[in-house]
Protein backbone atom coordinates (compact mmCIF):
# COMPACT_ATOMS: atom_id res chain seq x y z
CA UNK A 1 0.00 0.00 0.00
CA UNK A 2 2.81 2.36 0.98
CA UNK A 3 4.44 1.75 -2.06
CA UNK A 4 1.99 2.39 -4.26
CA UNK A 5 1.07 5.62 -2.44
CA UNK A 6 4.89 6.33 -2.98
CA UNK A 7 4.33 5.96 -6.74
CA UNK A 8 1.25 8.22 -7.49
CA UNK A 9 2.44 11.14 -5.28
CA UNK A 10 2.79 14.24 -6.64
CA UNK A 11 6.21 14.82 -5.58
CA UNK A 12 6.89 11.33 -7.33
CA UNK A 13 5.86 12.08 -10.48
CA UNK A 14 8.03 15.19 -11.07
CA UNK A 15 11.12 13.80 -10.23
CA UNK A 16 10.10 10.68 -12.19
CA UNK A 17 9.88 13.34 -14.70
CA UNK A 18 12.90 14.48 -14.24
CA UNK A 19 14.84 11.60 -14.13
CA UNK A 20 13.37 10.58 -17.45
CA UNK A 21 14.23 13.97 -19.19
CA UNK A 22 17.76 13.52 -18.17
CA UNK A 23 18.27 9.55 -18.07
CA UNK A 24 17.10 9.27 -21.31
CA UNK A 25 19.64 11.07 -23.23
CA UNK A 26 22.35 10.19 -20.50
CA UNK A 27 21.58 6.51 -20.90
CA UNK A 28 21.26 5.96 -24.90
CA UNK A 29 24.40 7.88 -25.05
CA UNK A 30 26.38 5.34 -22.17
CA UNK A 31 24.68 2.41 -24.20
CA UNK A 32 25.70 3.13 -27.37
CA UNK A 33 28.98 4.19 -26.22
CA UNK A 34 29.36 0.67 -24.34
CA UNK A 35 27.93 -1.20 -26.89
CA UNK A 36 30.15 0.32 -29.42
CA UNK A 37 33.28 -0.23 -27.27
CA UNK A 38 32.46 -3.64 -26.68
CA UNK A 39 32.48 -4.43 -30.01
CA UNK A 40 35.67 -3.24 -30.67
CA UNK A 41 37.15 -4.53 -27.72
CA UNK A 42 35.52 -8.11 -28.41
CA UNK A 43 37.00 -7.90 -32.19
CA UNK A 44 40.23 -7.09 -31.04
CA UNK A 45 40.55 -9.77 -28.46
CA UNK A 46 39.37 -12.17 -31.08
CA UNK A 47 41.70 -11.62 -33.84
CA UNK A 48 44.40 -11.15 -31.37
CA UNK A 49 43.51 -14.75 -29.70
CA UNK A 50 43.46 -16.18 -33.07
CA UNK A 51 46.57 -14.75 -34.08
CA UNK A 52 48.18 -15.83 -30.95
CA UNK A 53 47.21 -19.76 -31.60
CA UNK A 54 48.26 -19.60 -35.21
CA UNK A 55 51.71 -18.46 -34.26
CA UNK A 56 51.37 -20.84 -31.82
CA UNK A 57 50.12 -23.35 -34.01
CA UNK A 58 53.14 -23.18 -36.45
CA UNK A 59 55.87 -22.79 -33.91
CA UNK A 60 54.16 -26.49 -32.78
CA UNK A 61 54.27 -27.65 -36.04
CA UNK A 62 57.35 -26.77 -37.04
CA UNK A 63 58.63 -28.72 -34.52
CA UNK A 64 56.93 -31.94 -34.90
CA UNK A 65 57.87 -31.73 -38.67
CA UNK A 66 61.24 -31.97 -37.49
CA UNK A 67 60.68 -35.05 -35.44
CA UNK A 68 58.54 -36.22 -38.45
CA UNK A 69 61.59 -35.44 -41.00
CA UNK A 70 64.30 -36.66 -39.02
CA UNK A 71 62.35 -40.07 -38.64
CA UNK A 72 61.48 -40.33 -42.20
CA UNK A 73 65.57 -40.20 -42.76
CA UNK A 74 66.34 -42.82 -40.46
CA UNK A 75 63.35 -45.07 -41.83
CA UNK A 76 65.12 -44.86 -45.26
CA UNK A 77 68.48 -44.94 -44.74
CA UNK A 78 69.41 -48.16 -46.61
CA UNK A 79 73.26 -48.27 -44.90
CA UNK A 80 70.51 -47.98 -41.23
CA UNK A 81 68.90 -51.03 -42.26
CA UNK A 82 71.99 -53.20 -43.84
CA UNK A 83 73.57 -52.01 -39.49
CA UNK A 84 70.90 -53.27 -38.04
CA UNK A 85 69.87 -56.29 -39.98
CA UNK A 86 73.92 -57.35 -39.56
CA UNK A 87 73.17 -57.60 -35.70
CA UNK A 88 70.98 -60.16 -36.39
CA UNK A 89 73.96 -62.73 -38.43
CA UNK A 90 74.63 -65.27 -35.73
CA UNK A 91 77.98 -66.06 -37.70
CA UNK A 92 79.09 -62.31 -36.42
CA UNK A 93 82.43 -61.77 -34.70
CA UNK A 94 82.40 -59.59 -31.66
CA UNK A 95 85.10 -57.41 -33.18
CA UNK A 96 82.60 -56.77 -36.04
CA UNK A 97 79.15 -56.81 -34.06
CA UNK A 98 81.14 -54.04 -32.09
CA UNK A 99 81.91 -51.92 -35.09
CA UNK A 100 78.42 -52.13 -36.41
CA UNK A 101 76.97 -50.90 -33.03
CA UNK A 102 79.66 -48.34 -32.75
CA UNK A 103 78.51 -47.21 -36.02
CA UNK A 104 74.54 -47.45 -35.10
CA UNK A 105 74.75 -45.39 -32.25
CA UNK A 106 77.34 -42.69 -33.81
CA UNK A 107 74.46 -42.60 -36.78
CA UNK A 108 72.01 -41.86 -33.81
CA UNK A 109 73.83 -39.45 -31.51
CA UNK A 110 75.03 -37.31 -35.49
CA UNK A 111 70.95 -36.90 -36.22
CA UNK A 112 69.96 -36.10 -32.75
CA UNK A 113 72.59 -32.90 -32.68
CA UNK A 114 71.10 -32.31 -36.02
CA UNK A 115 68.19 -30.29 -34.23
CA UNK A 116 67.81 -28.72 -31.01
CA UNK A 117 64.00 -30.21 -30.92
CA UNK A 118 65.68 -33.71 -30.68
CA UNK A 119 66.11 -35.31 -27.65
CA UNK A 120 66.73 -38.99 -28.17
CA UNK A 121 66.64 -41.32 -31.07
CA UNK A 122 66.54 -44.69 -30.34
CA UNK A 123 66.11 -48.54 -32.81
CA UNK A 124 64.47 -50.98 -30.43
CA UNK A 125 64.14 -54.61 -31.14
CA UNK A 126 62.13 -57.09 -29.83
CA UNK A 127 65.26 -59.85 -29.53
CA UNK A 128 68.68 -58.71 -29.16
CA UNK A 129 70.34 -55.60 -29.32
CA UNK A 130 68.87 -51.81 -29.17
CA UNK A 131 70.37 -48.54 -29.85
CA UNK A 132 70.16 -44.96 -28.46
CA UNK A 133 71.55 -41.66 -28.57
CA UNK A 134 72.74 -39.66 -25.50
CA UNK A 135 72.68 -41.86 -22.16
CA UNK A 136 70.22 -44.91 -23.60
CA UNK A 137 70.49 -47.73 -21.31
CA UNK A 138 69.98 -51.97 -22.07
CA UNK A 139 69.22 -52.49 -18.58
CA UNK A 140 66.00 -49.93 -18.26
CA UNK A 141 64.98 -51.16 -21.65
CA UNK A 142 65.06 -55.09 -20.56
CA UNK A 143 62.80 -54.07 -17.59
CA UNK A 144 59.84 -53.32 -20.33
CA UNK A 145 57.86 -55.78 -21.93
CA UNK A 146 57.45 -54.41 -24.99
CA UNK A 147 54.00 -55.92 -25.71
CA UNK A 148 52.67 -53.91 -22.67
CA UNK A 149 53.84 -50.32 -24.07
CA UNK A 150 50.89 -49.23 -26.97
CA UNK A 151 53.08 -47.51 -29.19
CA UNK A 152 54.32 -51.45 -30.71
CA UNK A 153 50.93 -52.58 -31.60
CA UNK A 154 49.95 -48.98 -33.02
CA UNK A 155 53.02 -48.97 -34.96
CA UNK A 156 52.79 -52.50 -36.23
CA UNK A 157 48.95 -51.51 -37.27
CA UNK A 158 50.08 -48.51 -39.13
CA UNK A 159 52.74 -50.31 -40.97
CA UNK A 160 55.39 -48.10 -41.48
CA UNK A 161 53.78 -45.13 -40.96
CA UNK A 162 54.20 -42.76 -38.08
CA UNK A 163 52.33 -42.40 -34.97
CA UNK A 164 52.89 -40.14 -32.57
CA UNK A 165 52.33 -40.35 -28.18
CA UNK A 166 51.67 -38.01 -25.26
CA UNK A 167 54.32 -36.40 -23.16
CA UNK A 168 56.18 -38.66 -20.80
CA UNK A 169 59.65 -39.22 -19.03
CA UNK A 170 62.19 -41.09 -21.20
CA UNK A 171 62.05 -44.89 -20.08
CA UNK A 172 65.00 -45.79 -21.64
CA UNK A 173 67.46 -43.12 -20.41
CA UNK A 174 70.21 -42.81 -18.54
CA UNK A 175 70.97 -44.60 -14.71
CA UNK A 176 68.98 -42.39 -12.34
CA UNK A 177 64.97 -41.69 -12.18
CA UNK A 178 63.60 -40.96 -15.47
CA UNK A 179 63.22 -36.85 -15.06
CA UNK A 180 63.04 -35.90 -19.00
CA UNK A 181 59.87 -34.91 -20.63
CA UNK A 182 59.80 -36.20 -24.07
CA UNK A 183 57.25 -36.47 -27.20
CA UNK A 184 57.63 -39.48 -28.58
CA UNK A 185 57.44 -40.56 -32.26
CA UNK A 186 57.44 -44.27 -33.49
CA UNK A 187 57.59 -46.28 -36.62
CA UNK A 188 58.32 -49.49 -37.71
CA UNK A 189 62.13 -50.42 -39.45
CA UNK A 190 61.38 -52.22 -42.66
CA UNK A 191 63.56 -54.39 -44.63
CA UNK A 192 63.00 -52.70 -47.81
CA UNK A 193 64.13 -56.07 -49.90
CA UNK A 194 61.19 -58.30 -48.11
CA UNK A 195 59.31 -55.60 -46.22
CA UNK A 196 59.55 -57.57 -43.01
CA UNK A 197 59.38 -55.40 -39.49
CA UNK A 198 63.36 -55.72 -38.16
CA UNK A 199 62.85 -52.72 -35.69
CA UNK A 200 61.40 -50.03 -34.10
CA UNK A 201 62.24 -46.40 -34.79
CA UNK A 202 61.48 -44.08 -32.03
CA UNK A 203 62.12 -40.42 -32.38
CA UNK A 204 61.91 -38.38 -29.14
CA UNK A 205 61.45 -34.73 -29.08
CA UNK A 206 62.18 -32.32 -26.55
CA UNK A 207 58.62 -32.26 -24.32
CA UNK A 208 60.13 -29.11 -22.37
CA UNK A 209 61.24 -27.24 -25.42
CA UNK A 210 57.46 -28.09 -26.14
CA UNK A 211 56.00 -27.00 -22.82
CA UNK A 212 58.45 -23.91 -22.80
CA UNK A 213 56.58 -22.73 -26.49
CA UNK A 214 53.37 -23.03 -25.13
CA UNK A 215 53.84 -21.42 -21.66
CA UNK A 216 55.31 -18.33 -23.77
CA UNK A 217 51.84 -17.60 -25.17
CA UNK A 218 49.66 -15.41 -23.10
CA UNK A 219 45.64 -15.50 -23.11
CA UNK A 220 44.47 -13.51 -20.70
CA UNK A 221 46.02 -13.68 -16.79
CA UNK A 222 45.54 -17.23 -16.06
CA UNK A 223 44.65 -18.87 -19.55
CA UNK A 224 46.49 -21.57 -20.97
CA UNK A 225 47.11 -23.91 -23.97
CA UNK A 226 47.27 -27.82 -24.03
CA UNK A 227 47.16 -30.10 -27.52
CA UNK A 228 45.25 -32.96 -27.75
CA UNK A 229 44.68 -35.76 -30.12
CA UNK A 230 42.06 -36.41 -32.90
CA UNK A 231 40.15 -38.63 -30.14
CA UNK A 232 39.90 -35.63 -27.46
CA UNK A 233 43.05 -37.10 -25.46
CA UNK A 234 45.35 -34.56 -24.00
CA UNK A 235 48.70 -35.18 -25.89
CA UNK A 236 50.83 -32.05 -23.99
CA UNK A 237 49.92 -30.61 -21.04
CA UNK A 238 51.39 -28.77 -17.57
CA UNK A 239 50.27 -31.60 -15.86
CA UNK A 240 51.47 -34.71 -16.20
CA UNK A 241 48.76 -36.10 -14.76
CA UNK A 242 46.60 -35.66 -17.96
CA UNK A 243 48.37 -36.92 -20.42
CA UNK A 244 46.68 -39.58 -22.32
CA UNK A 245 42.72 -39.20 -20.96
CA UNK A 246 40.41 -37.18 -22.43
CA UNK A 247 39.51 -33.59 -22.22
CA UNK A 248 37.46 -33.73 -18.59
CA UNK A 249 34.81 -31.28 -19.26
CA UNK A 250 32.10 -32.87 -21.49
CA UNK A 251 31.07 -29.40 -22.96
CA UNK A 252 34.43 -28.44 -23.97
CA UNK A 253 35.38 -32.60 -24.97
CA UNK A 254 32.20 -31.89 -27.41
CA UNK A 255 33.20 -28.31 -28.64
CA UNK A 256 37.11 -29.67 -29.57
CA UNK A 257 35.45 -33.20 -31.19
CA UNK A 258 32.71 -32.37 -32.89
CA UNK A 259 32.46 -28.37 -33.51
CA UNK A 260 34.47 -27.19 -36.46
CA UNK A 261 34.54 -23.82 -35.18
CA UNK A 262 37.71 -22.04 -34.71
CA UNK A 263 36.40 -20.19 -31.43
CA UNK A 264 33.79 -21.11 -28.81
CA UNK A 265 32.55 -21.18 -25.44
CA UNK A 266 31.76 -22.87 -22.66
CA UNK A 267 30.85 -23.60 -18.64
CA UNK A 268 33.20 -24.90 -16.64
CA UNK A 269 31.89 -24.89 -12.43
CA UNK A 270 29.61 -22.26 -13.26
CA UNK A 271 32.05 -20.13 -14.61
CA UNK A 272 31.99 -19.28 -18.13
CA UNK A 273 35.50 -19.86 -20.50
CA UNK A 274 36.60 -18.50 -23.95
CA UNK A 275 38.62 -21.02 -26.17
CA UNK A 276 40.18 -21.16 -29.35
CA UNK A 277 41.99 -23.90 -31.65
CA UNK A 278 44.35 -24.33 -34.20
CA UNK A 279 44.64 -27.84 -36.47
CA UNK A 280 48.46 -28.84 -36.28
CA UNK A 281 50.34 -30.55 -38.82
CA UNK A 282 49.74 -34.31 -37.43
CA UNK A 283 46.27 -34.10 -37.16
CA UNK A 284 46.71 -32.83 -33.49
CA UNK A 285 45.07 -29.53 -32.32
CA UNK A 286 46.24 -26.31 -30.48
CA UNK A 287 43.89 -25.45 -27.65
CA UNK A 288 43.54 -22.47 -25.74
CA UNK A 289 41.17 -21.73 -22.74
CA UNK A 290 40.68 -18.29 -20.72
CA UNK A 291 38.46 -17.34 -18.57
CA UNK A 292 35.79 -14.72 -20.65
CA UNK A 293 36.20 -11.96 -17.70
CA UNK A 294 39.76 -11.81 -18.24
CA UNK A 295 39.49 -11.07 -21.62
CA UNK A 296 36.84 -8.48 -21.32
CA UNK A 297 37.94 -6.54 -18.36
CA UNK A 298 38.07 -3.34 -20.60
CA UNK A 299 34.52 -4.03 -21.24
CA UNK A 300 33.92 -4.36 -17.43
CA UNK A 301 35.76 -0.58 -16.76
CA UNK A 302 33.39 0.99 -19.73
CA UNK A 303 30.71 -0.72 -17.81
CA UNK A 304 31.51 0.67 -14.41
CA UNK A 305 32.53 4.25 -15.71
CA UNK A 306 28.58 4.19 -17.96
CA UNK A 307 26.79 3.17 -14.29
CA UNK A 308 29.02 5.55 -12.37
CA UNK A 309 27.37 8.49 -14.60
CA UNK A 310 24.29 7.03 -14.46
CA UNK A 311 23.86 7.00 -11.07
CA UNK A 312 25.71 10.58 -10.77
CA UNK A 313 23.46 11.87 -13.11
CA UNK A 314 20.36 10.36 -10.90
CA UNK A 315 20.94 11.68 -7.98
CA UNK A 316 21.12 15.24 -9.54
CA UNK A 317 17.92 14.40 -11.20
CA UNK A 318 16.15 13.34 -7.81
CA UNK A 319 17.73 16.34 -5.63
CA UNK A 320 16.45 19.07 -8.90
CA UNK A 321 12.77 17.15 -9.03
CA UNK A 322 12.60 17.24 -5.39
CA UNK A 323 13.44 20.84 -4.90
CA UNK A 324 10.57 21.89 -7.60
CA UNK A 325 7.82 19.19 -6.22
CA UNK A 326 8.10 20.35 -2.75
CA UNK A 327 6.98 24.19 -3.92
CA UNK A 328 3.36 22.17 -5.09
CA UNK A 329 2.73 19.34 -3.14
CA UNK A 330 1.68 20.94 0.09
CA UNK A 331 -1.56 22.19 -1.76
CA UNK A 332 -1.56 18.60 -3.35
CA UNK A 333 -1.30 16.77 -0.84
CA UNK A 334 -4.42 18.65 1.33
CA UNK A 335 -6.47 18.07 -1.92
CA UNK A 336 -5.69 13.88 -1.79
CA UNK A 337 -6.70 13.76 1.78
CA UNK A 338 -10.02 15.06 1.02
CA UNK A 339 -10.10 12.73 -2.19
CA UNK A 340 -8.90 9.46 -0.17
CA UNK A 341 -11.63 9.93 2.33
CA UNK A 342 -13.93 10.77 -0.40
CA UNK A 343 -13.01 7.41 -1.95
CA UNK A 344 -13.62 5.74 1.16
CA UNK A 345 -17.45 6.70 1.56
CA UNK A 346 -17.13 10.13 3.10
CA UNK A 347 -19.05 12.33 0.82
CA UNK A 348 -19.36 15.28 3.52
CA UNK A 349 -15.98 16.55 2.88
CA UNK A 350 -15.09 19.37 1.34
CA UNK A 351 -11.51 20.80 0.03
CA UNK A 352 -10.30 24.39 1.18
CA UNK A 353 -7.17 25.09 -0.88
CA UNK A 354 -6.85 28.59 -1.48
CA UNK A 355 -5.03 29.03 -4.30
CA UNK A 356 -5.40 30.92 -7.85
CA UNK A 357 -4.14 28.05 -9.69
CA UNK A 358 -5.22 25.01 -11.70
CA UNK A 359 -4.80 23.16 -7.84
CA UNK A 360 -7.51 26.19 -6.34
CA UNK A 361 -9.39 25.33 -9.29
CA UNK A 362 -9.43 21.20 -8.89
CA UNK A 363 -10.16 22.02 -5.62
CA UNK A 364 -13.87 24.20 -6.64
CA UNK A 365 -14.27 21.60 -9.15
CA UNK A 366 -13.94 18.62 -6.55
CA UNK A 367 -16.39 20.29 -4.23
CA UNK A 368 -18.97 20.58 -6.47
CA UNK A 369 -18.16 16.87 -8.16
CA UNK A 370 -19.16 15.66 -4.44
CA UNK A 371 -22.19 17.09 -4.36
CA UNK A 372 -23.52 15.93 -7.44
CA UNK A 373 -22.09 12.06 -6.15
CA UNK A 374 -24.36 12.31 -2.81
CA UNK A 375 -27.19 13.12 -5.52
CA UNK A 376 -26.78 10.90 -7.57
CA UNK A 377 -25.80 7.48 -4.97
CA UNK A 378 -29.55 8.42 -3.71
CA UNK A 379 -30.79 8.20 -7.22
CA UNK A 380 -28.90 4.96 -8.52
CA UNK A 381 -29.63 3.20 -5.44
CA UNK A 382 -32.91 3.47 -5.48
CA UNK A 383 -33.41 2.64 -9.34
CA UNK A 384 -30.88 -0.29 -8.84
CA UNK A 385 -33.27 -1.61 -6.11
CA UNK A 386 -36.33 -1.65 -8.18
CA UNK A 387 -34.58 -2.68 -11.60
CA UNK A 388 -33.35 -6.28 -9.48
CA UNK A 389 -37.05 -6.71 -7.96
CA UNK A 390 -38.38 -6.07 -12.00
CA UNK A 391 -36.34 -8.13 -13.61
CA UNK A 392 -36.78 -10.84 -10.94
CA UNK A 393 -40.73 -10.65 -11.86
CA UNK A 394 -40.63 -11.00 -15.50
CA UNK A 395 -38.74 -14.14 -15.22
CA UNK A 396 -41.04 -15.39 -12.69
CA UNK A 397 -43.85 -14.34 -14.70
CA UNK A 398 -42.19 -16.49 -17.59
CA UNK A 399 -42.14 -19.59 -16.30
CA UNK A 400 -45.34 -19.50 -14.40
CA UNK A 401 -47.33 -19.64 -17.58
CA UNK A 402 -45.27 -22.37 -18.43
CA UNK A 403 -46.01 -24.07 -15.53
CA UNK A 404 -49.79 -23.56 -15.99
CA UNK A 405 -50.31 -24.56 -19.57
CA UNK A 406 -48.42 -27.73 -18.66
CA UNK A 407 -50.71 -28.75 -15.99
CA UNK A 408 -54.11 -27.47 -17.71
CA UNK A 409 -52.99 -29.13 -20.64
CA UNK A 410 -53.05 -32.65 -18.26
CA UNK A 411 -56.30 -31.52 -16.01
CA UNK A 412 -57.80 -31.52 -19.72
CA UNK A 413 -57.03 -34.86 -21.15
CA UNK A 414 -57.83 -36.67 -17.80
CA UNK A 415 -60.97 -34.88 -17.85
CA UNK A 416 -61.16 -35.81 -21.54
CA UNK A 417 -60.45 -39.91 -21.12
CA UNK A 418 -62.53 -39.86 -18.61
CA UNK A 419 -60.18 -39.88 -15.42
CA UNK A 420 -62.04 -37.58 -13.12
CA UNK A 421 -60.79 -39.05 -10.15
CA UNK A 422 -56.73 -37.99 -11.14
CA UNK A 423 -57.98 -35.21 -12.72
CA UNK A 424 -59.25 -33.93 -9.66
CA UNK A 425 -56.54 -35.13 -7.58
CA UNK A 426 -54.18 -32.96 -10.27
CA UNK A 427 -56.33 -30.07 -9.70
CA UNK A 428 -56.64 -29.98 -6.00
CA UNK A 429 -52.63 -30.41 -6.05
CA UNK A 430 -52.19 -27.39 -8.21
CA UNK A 431 -54.92 -25.39 -6.17
CA UNK A 432 -52.90 -25.84 -3.13
CA UNK A 433 -49.21 -25.18 -5.08
CA UNK A 434 -51.18 -21.76 -6.00
CA UNK A 435 -52.11 -20.71 -2.64
CA UNK A 436 -48.87 -21.30 -0.99
CA UNK A 437 -47.50 -19.26 -3.77
CA UNK A 438 -49.95 -16.46 -3.57
CA UNK A 439 -49.41 -16.74 0.10
CA UNK A 440 -45.53 -15.37 -0.39
CA UNK A 441 -45.55 -12.23 -0.18
CA UNK A 442 -41.94 -10.04 -1.49
CA UNK A 443 -39.45 -11.54 -3.11
CA UNK A 444 -37.14 -13.84 -0.76
CA UNK A 445 -38.88 -17.11 1.13
CA UNK A 446 -37.28 -19.85 3.33
CA UNK A 447 -35.82 -22.36 1.85
CA UNK A 448 -38.14 -24.48 4.11
CA UNK A 449 -40.63 -23.10 2.22
CA UNK A 450 -39.49 -23.46 -1.26
CA UNK A 451 -39.08 -27.06 -0.09
CA UNK A 452 -43.10 -27.33 0.63
CA UNK A 453 -44.11 -26.33 -2.68
CA UNK A 454 -41.52 -28.47 -4.62
CA UNK A 455 -42.74 -31.54 -3.03
CA UNK A 456 -46.82 -30.30 -3.77
CA UNK A 457 -45.07 -29.56 -7.56
CA UNK A 458 -44.16 -33.02 -7.32
CA UNK A 459 -47.77 -34.50 -6.57
CA UNK A 460 -49.00 -32.68 -9.90
CA UNK A 461 -45.82 -34.22 -12.15
CA UNK A 462 -46.72 -37.51 -10.34
CA UNK A 463 -50.17 -37.16 -11.92
CA UNK A 464 -49.20 -35.70 -14.61
CA UNK A 465 -46.35 -38.23 -16.10
CA UNK A 466 -48.07 -41.68 -14.25
CA UNK A 467 -44.51 -42.12 -12.72
CA UNK A 468 -43.97 -42.10 -9.27
CA UNK A 469 -41.68 -39.43 -8.04
CA UNK A 470 -39.73 -39.48 -4.49
CA UNK A 471 -38.59 -36.64 -2.91
CA UNK A 472 -35.39 -36.96 -0.24
CA UNK A 473 -33.95 -34.40 1.89
CA UNK A 474 -31.25 -34.20 3.72
CA UNK A 475 -31.06 -29.96 4.89
CA UNK A 476 -29.22 -29.15 8.09
CA UNK A 477 -32.08 -27.32 10.20
CA UNK A 478 -29.50 -24.16 10.26
CA UNK A 479 -30.26 -24.27 6.89
CA UNK A 480 -33.65 -24.07 6.11
CA UNK A 481 -34.26 -20.51 7.76
CA UNK A 482 -31.87 -18.95 4.63
CA UNK A 483 -33.51 -16.94 2.56
CA UNK A 484 -33.95 -17.79 -1.16
CA UNK A 485 -35.69 -16.00 -4.46
CA UNK A 486 -39.21 -17.39 -5.24
CA UNK A 487 -39.00 -20.44 -7.62
CA UNK A 488 -35.10 -21.06 -7.31
CA UNK A 489 -35.37 -24.88 -6.97
CA UNK A 490 -38.79 -25.62 -8.62
CA UNK A 491 -37.19 -25.08 -12.18
CA UNK A 492 -34.17 -28.20 -11.16
CA UNK A 493 -36.54 -30.48 -10.12
CA UNK A 494 -38.67 -30.07 -13.14
CA UNK A 495 -35.89 -30.59 -15.30
CA UNK A 496 -34.60 -33.45 -13.75
CA UNK A 497 -38.35 -35.35 -13.85
CA UNK A 498 -38.84 -34.21 -17.07
CA UNK A 499 -35.13 -34.65 -18.94
CA UNK A 500 -34.03 -37.29 -16.38
CA UNK A 501 -36.24 -39.63 -14.91
CA UNK A 502 -39.36 -39.28 -17.05
CA UNK A 503 -37.19 -40.72 -20.28
CA UNK A 504 -37.05 -44.01 -18.42
CA UNK A 505 -40.50 -44.85 -17.31
CA UNK A 506 -38.97 -46.05 -13.83
CA UNK A 507 -39.80 -44.88 -10.42
CA UNK A 508 -37.40 -41.44 -10.02
CA UNK A 509 -35.75 -40.03 -6.78
CA UNK A 510 -34.30 -36.52 -6.33
CA UNK A 511 -32.17 -36.00 -3.19
CA UNK A 512 -32.03 -32.30 -1.84
CA UNK A 513 -29.05 -31.86 0.50
CA UNK A 514 -28.04 -28.51 1.99
CA UNK A 515 -25.52 -27.53 4.18
CA UNK A 516 -23.98 -23.93 5.76
CA UNK A 517 -20.81 -22.83 4.64
CA UNK A 518 -18.83 -19.49 4.96
CA UNK A 519 -21.20 -16.72 4.63
CA UNK A 520 -24.23 -18.86 2.89
CA UNK A 521 -24.92 -21.99 2.11
CA UNK A 522 -24.26 -25.04 -0.41
CA UNK A 523 -27.52 -26.83 -2.02
CA UNK A 524 -27.37 -30.28 -3.87
CA UNK A 525 -29.84 -31.27 -5.79
CA UNK A 526 -29.41 -34.79 -7.36
CA UNK A 527 -31.30 -37.67 -9.56
CA UNK A 528 -31.28 -41.35 -10.63
CA UNK A 529 -32.23 -40.03 -13.95
CA UNK A 530 -30.57 -39.82 -17.31
CA UNK A 531 -27.46 -38.21 -17.21
CA UNK A 532 -27.10 -34.76 -19.05
CA UNK A 533 -25.41 -35.16 -21.99
CA UNK A 534 -21.59 -33.93 -22.43
CA UNK A 535 -22.57 -31.76 -25.65
CA UNK A 536 -24.96 -29.83 -23.55
CA UNK A 537 -23.36 -29.64 -20.31
CA UNK A 538 -20.17 -27.82 -22.24
CA UNK A 539 -22.43 -25.64 -23.84
CA UNK A 540 -24.35 -24.58 -20.46
CA UNK A 541 -21.55 -23.91 -18.51
CA UNK A 542 -20.02 -22.04 -20.97
CA UNK A 543 -23.45 -20.27 -22.25
CA UNK A 544 -22.45 -19.70 -25.64
CA UNK A 545 -26.04 -20.99 -27.32
CA UNK A 546 -28.62 -20.13 -25.47
CA UNK A 547 -31.09 -22.98 -26.62
CA UNK A 548 -29.35 -25.27 -24.16
CA UNK A 549 -30.56 -22.72 -21.50
CA UNK A 550 -34.41 -23.54 -20.87
CA UNK A 551 -36.90 -20.48 -19.02
CA UNK A 552 -36.12 -22.50 -15.90
CA UNK A 553 -31.93 -22.48 -15.91
CA UNK A 554 -32.35 -19.07 -16.92
CA UNK A 555 -34.25 -17.87 -14.17
CA UNK A 556 -31.43 -20.18 -11.74
CA UNK A 557 -28.60 -18.51 -13.02
CA UNK A 558 -30.12 -15.04 -13.31
CA UNK A 559 -31.34 -14.83 -9.25
CA UNK A 560 -28.08 -16.42 -8.38
CA UNK A 561 -26.26 -13.34 -10.20
CA UNK A 562 -28.75 -10.52 -9.20
CA UNK A 563 -29.09 -11.89 -5.11
CA UNK A 564 -26.07 -13.36 -4.14
CA UNK A 565 -22.49 -12.06 -4.48
CA UNK A 566 -20.09 -12.96 -7.34
CA UNK A 567 -18.59 -15.49 -5.70
CA UNK A 568 -21.99 -17.68 -5.88
CA UNK A 569 -22.10 -20.51 -8.44
CA UNK A 570 -24.89 -22.64 -10.33
CA UNK A 571 -22.54 -26.08 -11.09
CA UNK A 572 -23.96 -29.00 -13.35
CA UNK A 573 -21.66 -32.47 -13.17
CA UNK A 574 -22.71 -35.38 -13.61
CA UNK A 575 -22.82 -37.48 -11.18
CA UNK A 576 -23.54 -41.26 -10.96
CA UNK A 577 -26.74 -42.48 -13.22
CA UNK A 578 -27.96 -39.20 -12.89
CA UNK A 579 -27.38 -34.73 -12.86
CA UNK A 580 -26.50 -33.04 -9.83
CA UNK A 581 -26.57 -29.32 -9.62
CA UNK A 582 -24.49 -27.75 -7.35
CA UNK A 583 -25.61 -24.20 -5.83
CA UNK A 584 -23.08 -21.97 -3.80
CA UNK A 585 -25.25 -19.11 -2.47
CA UNK A 586 -23.67 -16.62 -0.78
CA UNK A 587 -24.86 -13.44 0.75
CA UNK A 588 -24.38 -9.45 0.04
CA UNK A 589 -25.99 -6.88 1.16
CA UNK A 590 -28.68 -5.67 -0.60
CA UNK A 591 -30.24 -1.99 -1.07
Amino acid sequence: MGKKFFIRHFATRVVLTMLVVILIPTIFISVFFYISSSEVIKKNVRESSIQITKQAADSISHIFSTGKDLSDIMYGNEQLQQAVKKDLDPDLNNLDRNRNNEYITQMLNLNTLSSSFVKRIYIIKEDGMSWGSGTFSMYKLSKYDLDHLSWKGESLKKDGAIIWNGLEYDRFSGAGENIQLILPTTRVMKDFNNLQNIAFIQVYLDGESILNKISQIQLGKTGHFFIIDEKGNVMVDDDIEKINKPVQNRSLFQKLVQDETMEFEYELEGKKYYGVKQDLNNGWKIVGVVPINEITGELNKFKNITLFYSIFFTMIAIIIGWALAKRVTQPVNTLTEQMKLAGEGNFNVRANVQSSDEIGIMSLQFNRMINQIDHLMDQVTTEQKEKKEAELRAVRHRINPHFLFNTLSTIRWLTKFNQLEKANTAFTALIRLLEANMGKKGTFVTLDEELDIIQKFIDIMEIRYDQEFRLKLNVHDDVRKFPIPQMLLQPIVENAIFHGIVPTGKEGVIWISGISIDDGVEIRIRNNGIPIKEEQLKQIKSQENNSYIGIGLKHVFDSVRLYFSNDSIVNINIFGEGTEITLILKQKLRG
